[in-house]
């Protein structure tokens, strides 16, 4: 992203989540009652408009199922390892993430919300104005993942090494260069005791450089001149677990999308469809 833009990406996928959040229970995949607040009301109506046309779905099959998917996942392997007794929670490439507000057993535990300096700034703006003050149970720490490293940024502002902690990594790795994505997953393991874990989604390759065409990333490639951002990172189809095992993590899962689609799409949402060349992988740090 540009250095003094907020993510346009984090605004649009916060509305996404804001749309699935307005169907009916049994119906949406996730739930975030702070997504539609924290984004412009005009832009918000302009998308859910498209929506509805079906305009999305004709350009990115299965990309809003993905997303929508994304988001349950994650927040399940919170709530696990928040019930296993995880003692603070580090959200890398916050955005306008809502995880840290809307989860009552996150807020008796240390979070910290990492992001570039010019998306937190706009966010903490948003929170005060939902929220009315900025959570105390809650850190924000702003760092340029490309430039800065968390060795220096996180325990400086209070992280503690010694505590279990649960890694969320959303939306971000995409954008990193290969460097940056193994610096991050060497803090994890040198900087937290075993136990901790990581969860955060990637592309394959095959997206990335054009093997398998789709009209979604063909637009985020068309649109990178106004947002800044690149896609750049990819782990290949079937190799995240030996990629993380090298990095020192073990329990390695992988969410491709017919894990998503068989585990979160039933009833009415059965013929909902899941984009491929997404994942989520989640480990734990040996």
């Amino acid at each position: 992203m540009r250095k003094n833009q907020t993510s346009m990406t984090a605004i649009g996928i916060a509305i996404l989540r804001g749309i699935e959040s307005e169907k009916p229970e049994e119906e949406r995949l996730c739930y975030d009652p702070y997504a539609r607040k924290f984004v412009n009301g005009a832009l918000y109506n302009l998308v859910r408009f498209f929506d509805k046309m079906g305009y999305g779905e004709k350009k990115g099959p299965g990309v809003t199922g993905f997303l929508a998917a994304r988001e349950r996942h994650i927040d399940e392997f919170l709530k696990t390892q928040l019930q296993a007794g995880v003692e603070q929670v580090v959200i890398l490439g916050a955005g306008l993430d809502a995880r840290a507000y809307r989860f009552d057993e996150i807020k008796k535990i240390r979070v910290f919300e990492v992001d570039h300096p010019a998306s937190q700034a706009s966010k903490t703006e948003k929170v005060k104005r939902v929220l009315g003050e900025l959570p105390a149970h809650v850190t924000y720490v702003p760092i340029d993942f490309n430039d800065q490293t968390l060795e220096k940024r996180l325990p400086e502002s209070g992280y503690d090494e010694s505590r279990k902690t649960l890694f969320i990594w959303q939306g971000v790795t995409q954008y990193l260069t290969p460097a940056a994505v193994d610096s991050t997953l060497a803090f994890i393991v040198q900087y937290s005791p075993a136990g901790s874990s990581v969860i955060f989604d990637y592309m394959y390759p095959t997206l990335l450089d054009g093997s398998v065409k789709r009209g979604e990333v063909a637009n985020m490639r068309s649109r990178r001149w106004a947002s800044g951002e690149m896609l750049v990172f990819g782990i290949p189809e079937g190799t995240v677990s030996a990629f993380l095992e090298s990095h020192g993590f073990s329990d390695v899962k992988d969410a491709d999308h017919k894990y998503l689609h068989d585990t979160y799409f039933h009833g009415v949402n059965i013929n909902r469809s899941v984009a491929s060349g997404y994942a989520i992988a989640s480990a734990v740090v040996k």
